[in-house]
């Protein structure tokens, strides 16, 4: 549950609910694709979780070789129709469960934003759509939670991304992407990809040196990506007029993603004319999510982001 502290700034801003919180829905998870993945039939993959943590009061799982991409469902208590797909980060070498997934989603859920954490495919794990299969499984986690809202009592007009690091970079590739990364399967996929409201912490931005993160470009395009992969890839060089309001977070002590990644996004945004924030703190490092930032001034940076979706209509 959200701390007394943070419930109490919550309050004062008016974004969650004063009465205390009922038990929680348990998580539920959601296949993205129950006809069958896309290519599976061409990949021969054994997929594992994997705990990182020692401490046994907390996890720290991570998702390697996925090949049945999922949502996992965050119910709140009270919901209040707002939505959030959350796309945690990994380096495209795996994908994060709990630090920048589930962590996150539950504070957010005490403040009545139903979340639904993405598990997704990788894109050095061979499958036939190459960079673009972590893509697929964004598009089609955008349209299935679209699909569901009205049954889920979810507005599909207010329903947001959050990607972290490499989840950035992939909710950022999925925010100005502007065609389908997959052949239409079942009638979600008549309904739009784009999110109406982006948040991006510490994101893979560039793909270019020297502001790189190498990793995640290998792992997505390879060790010698031409030019033209490189500026398509590269989230500063795509075209994001008419996309929605944009929320950046880094920490400028950041060794592994540099700050200029948020900072040539914001420059992109503003040219392009969309609304934008963008919060850079002194330290935080890389990859801290909730738990690892706790007591630190970034800790502040869900509570911003609520006030900027509350400003921009996320949170009506």
């Amino acid at each position: 549950m959200i701390n007394v502290d943070r419930r109490a700034l919550l309050i004062a801003a008016g974004l969650t609910a004063a009465s205390p919180a009922v038990a929680r829905p348990p998580d539920e998870d959601w296949p993205l694709w129950p006809a069958g993945v896309p290519g599976r039939d061409r990949v021969a993959l054994v997929p594992e979780i994997v705990e990182r943590a020692t401490d046994p009061a907390f996890h720290d799982r991570i998702a390697v070789r996925t090949i049945d991409p999922l949502l996992t469902v965050v119910r709140p208590d009270r919901p209040n129709g707002a939505s959030l797909l959350l796309i945690p980060g990994g380096g495209y070498r795996w994908a994060v469960v709990d630090k920048e997934g589930l962590d996150c989603a539950r504070v957010f859920a005490d403040a009545g934003v139903t979340c639904f954490v993405l598990r997704y495919r990788l894109p050095g794990d061979g499958w036939p759509a190459g960079p673009a299969v972590a893509l697929q499984d964004a598009q089609r986690a955008m349209r299935l939670i679209r699909s569901r809202a009205a049954g889920l009592g979810l507005d599909p007009a207010r329903v947001a991304v959050l990607g972290a690091s490499a989840g950035g970079h992939l909710a950022g590739c999925l925010t100005a992407s502007t065609h389908p990364a997959y052949e239409s399967v079942d009638a979600a996929d008549e309904l739009g990809w784009r999110p109406d409201l982006t948040a991006l912490l510490y994101p893979v931005v560039t793909l270019r040196d020297p502001f790189a993160h190498a990793g995640s470009r290998g792992r997505l395009l390879g060790d010698a990506p031409t030019a033209d992969q490189v500026a398509a890839w590269s989230l500063e060089s795509l075209d994001w007029r008419g996309a929605p309001p944009t929320f950046l977070l880094h920490a400028m002590d950041d060794a592994a993603v540099p700050v200029d990644n948020s900072l040539m996004l914001l420059a992109t945004l503003r040219a392009a004319g969309v609304p934008a924030e963008a919060h850079l703190f002194e330290e935080g490092g890389h990859g801290f999510g909730i738990r690892l930032i706790a007591g630190r001034p970034a800790a502040v940076w869900p509570d911003l982001l609520l006030a900027f979706g509350r400003r921009h209509g996320w949170l009506a």
